[in-house]
Order: structure tokens, then sequence, then C-alpha cells
């Protein structure tokens, strides 16, 4: 009996060691990411740094600053100056930087662009992003005929099914758009197109046509328009769509809210440099 409540003690022991062991493991994990932050913001504050400088920073061990800057070279967010075995920070940060910058950029501009559109049509309007392989929507509008509308700020959404997600799928790389279109299209309605010839299709006429369309693709009643925001150098890194019920944009009413939303497109890639 003794040997029992033994082994059962061993057993509890074991899970308790396990539990505080995992506890610790999410410790370390913290504060690998916070002491990799802070390597950051050395090098953001001094220029460059060598190991033994960020380690007496830190208040840690060579070894540990030279693994959190060997992880942080691998992402190309630090770089080293061979010649003087400094650190400084590298071009991920840049890129890093340079996409929240656009996103910003992008929300700031398109607030007044957004709310005259969505005045004049009364719908609601959408500017959209690509994220990595959906689309999310980073600023709305609402127009006086969308008052029920359904709120699209901050969701991701399929590219193949919207019209904002066509509208960047058509302009991306070639080798990215054939990545994502060797994956499974999922279907969201009979009309979603899943089929991947198809959408090369029509992703073609995005092109050619200066905007991409939906209709009941994603949900059933929905209908939606969306054009290409441009940057300076002319990449397409947004799309502004209008969005309401087939019952309003129906296909006499849609190639009018086509040019309306390509002309609000080309305002906003005006502000974002694009054309200068």
């Amino acid at each position: 009996m003794a040997r029992t409540q033994k082994q059962s003690d061993h057993g509890e022991d074991g899970a308790g060691n396990t539990a505080k062991q995992t506890g610790r493991g999410a410790a370390g994990a913290v504060q690998s990411v916070d002491r990799a932050v802070s390597v950051l913001e050395i090098l953001a504050r001094s220029g460059e740094a060598g190991v033994t400088e960020i380690a007496d920073e830190l208040g840690v061990h060579k070894s540990t600053a030279f693994r959190l800057l060997g992880v942080l070279e691998n992402r190309g967010l630090v770089a080293q100056a061979k010649d003087r075995g400094k650190y400084y920070l590298g071009a991920g940060v840049l890129r890093l930087a340079g996409a929240a910058a656009v996103r910003l950029d992008i929300s700031q501009e398109g607030v007044p662009v957004c709310r005259e559109l969505a005045d004049e049509l009364g719908e609601t309007v959408n500017i959209a992003v690509l994220d990595d392989d959906a689309a999310v929507n980073i600023m709305q509008a609402r127009g006086t005929a969308s008052v029920t509308a359904q709120n699209w700020l901050g969701r991701r959404t399929p590219l193949h099914a919207t019209s904002s997600g066509k509208v960047l799928l058509a302009h991306m790389p070639p080798t990215l758009r054939e990545g994502l279109l060797a994956r499974s299209l999922p279907r969201f309605t009979e009309r979603t197109i899943t089929a991947a010839s198809m959408l090369r299709g029509e992703l073609e006429a995005v092109v050619e046509q200066g905007y991409g369309t939906t209709v009941e693709e994603l949900e059933l009643g929905l209908a939606a328009v969306a054009a290409p925001i441009r940057a300076h150098d002319g990449e397409v890194i947004a799309a502004i769509s209008v969005s309401g019920p087939v019952y309003r944009l129906n296909p006499d009413r849609l190639p009018e809210l086509a040019r309306r939303t390509v002309a609000a497109g080309a305002e906003l890639s005006r502000r974002m440099g694009y054309g200068f």
C-alpha cells in the first residue's frame, strides 16, 4: 500500500514538475522575445553595436546575445558589418516598417475618398490590402442606403471570391499568384469560381478593364466592384471596393459603379504618389 502511495506521489510530482517546466518554458520564450526586441531598440538607438556591448546592456552572457543576434540575422532584421564585427538594423526592419507605413498612409488618405464615394453612391465602400492568402479590410465607409450592411472592417476575405481579392490577385507577381491558384479554392455559393483556369481568365479581364466584380460569389445577395490602388512606383498595394445587395448593384448599374470606383482608386493612387 505504501509503495502504491509512493508511486502515486511520484506521479503527481512528475506532473507537477512537467507543469512547472512548461511554465518556465513559456516564460523563457516571452523573455527571449523581450530581449530580441531590446536588441532592435539598442541598434535603433546606437546605429551599430557589437556582441559584448549588447550583452552588457541586456545583462546577459555573450553567448545569449550571440544567439539572439543569430536569430534576428536569419530573419533579415539585423545585419553584420563583417569588417568590424558590429551589428546594425537589417533590411527586414525596413520591409516591416514600410508595410506598416503603407497601411497607415492608405487608411489616412482613404478617409475622404471613401467617405465621398459612399455618400455619392449610398453604398458600403472598403479598402482592402493583401494579407498572406487573403484580403483584409482596413478602411470602411457606409452610405445612406447601407445602414443595415454588415461590418467588413478588419475581416479577412478570400481572394478568389471577392472583388478586392480579384484585383489583388490579378496584379500579383505571376509566381505568387500561381502558387495561390494551385491550392484548393473553397466554394461559398454556387456562383463561386473554384476552377483555376476559369479564374485566370477572369483575372486577365480585371487587368484589361481596370476593375473586378463579384456577384453572389461570397454571399448570396451580395455584389461588389473593386479597383486597384497604386503606390508611387505603380505597384498595386490595395483595392477600393463598393458593395451592396444585388438588387441595387444590378447589371444596369454596375458599369457606372465601376467607373466611379476606378476614379476613386485613381484619386487614392495619386494621393499615394502615383503619377508624379
